[in-house]
């Protein structure tokens, strides 16, 4: 399915959604967005998993600076929703978003990696938040690389600027695994396969639970996820994962993908 500059396909349990405007270096347009978020919520149920990619030699280089000059404040306001709001359906949709990152993720195209549940990188990535270069504080991009890498990591990318190699973004908690860029797809298939080996049922009720919890202090936290898994433990996925353990065979999933 093509959204304009956005691309999704299903192929059984994982779903691909493509940023596909190489010659815009993948720049986060107001149109982007909003099929960026379409694609995302086109997502198929039985899908386990999504790939977020991007064509060419840049996963995304932010915001379009080219529709950003002299706008009435009203674009503005409605950019920058329309970037919460897609960043939020990330983490909104119940299958695990894998970020594939094959080159430079740039302000909000950092942010977009910093959303998703997961991200792999070549060694050719790199990754900034150089708004404060042109005037632009990285507010929005700061949401989530603060959650990601900390308040005196992340200061040190919105401040300065400086980018951070694909080695430092895995150190730092950025991105989970840096790879050589021959190796990348392989790489981001095989964390893939190894989610949606999985009740898609549980994958989504953890999910959600993950980040309802975030942020929370302890006993919050507890408030929110003892609830969620007890119903999670009622469930029959649950229940047949137990039982499977117990008696010492593969459990058949009711919830899963493919």
């Amino acid at each position: 399915m093509d959204f304009g500059g956005v691309r999704m396909t299903a192929d059984g349990s994982i779903a691909q959604v493509t940023l596909a405007r190489p010659e815009k270096r993948n720049a986060l347009s107001l149109d982007t967005l909003h099929a960026l978020q379409a694609a995302l919520t086109a997502v198929p149920d039985e899908a386990g998993a999504v790939i977020l990619s991007a064509e060419g030699p840049v996963f995304s280089a932010g915001h379009d600076m080219g529709e950003m000059l002299d706008r009435p404040d009203e674009f503005y306001s409605e950019l920058f929703s329309a970037s919460a709001d897609t960043m939020d359906t990330i983490q909104r949709i119940p299958q695990p978003v894998i970020a594939k990152v094959q080159g430079p993720a740039t302000a909000a195209g950092c942010q977009l990696v910093a959303s998703c549940d997961l991200a792999v990188a070549s060694e050719n990535a790199w990754f900034a938040t150089p708004g404060v270069k042109i005037g632009l504080f990285c507010t929005t991009p700061m949401v989530p690389v603060s959650r990601a890498v900390g308040q005196k990591r992340a200061m040190q990318m919105l401040l300065t600027g400086e980018p951070i190699s694909a080695q430092t973004a895995v150190e730092w908690g950025l991105i989970n695994e840096v790879v050589p860029a021959d190796r990348l797809d392989e790489a981001v298939d095989a964390m893939a396969s190894k989610i949606v080996r999985y009740s898609t049922d549980t994958i989504s009720i953890g999910k959600h639970a993950f980040y309802a919890q975030l942020g929370l202090t302890s006993s919050g936290a507890y408030e929110v996820a003892a609830p969620i898994m007890a119903g999670n433990a009622a469930n029959v996925d649950a229940q047949e994962g137990m039982a499977a353990f117990l008696d010492k065979r593969d459990p058949q999933w009711t919830g899963r993908a493919g």
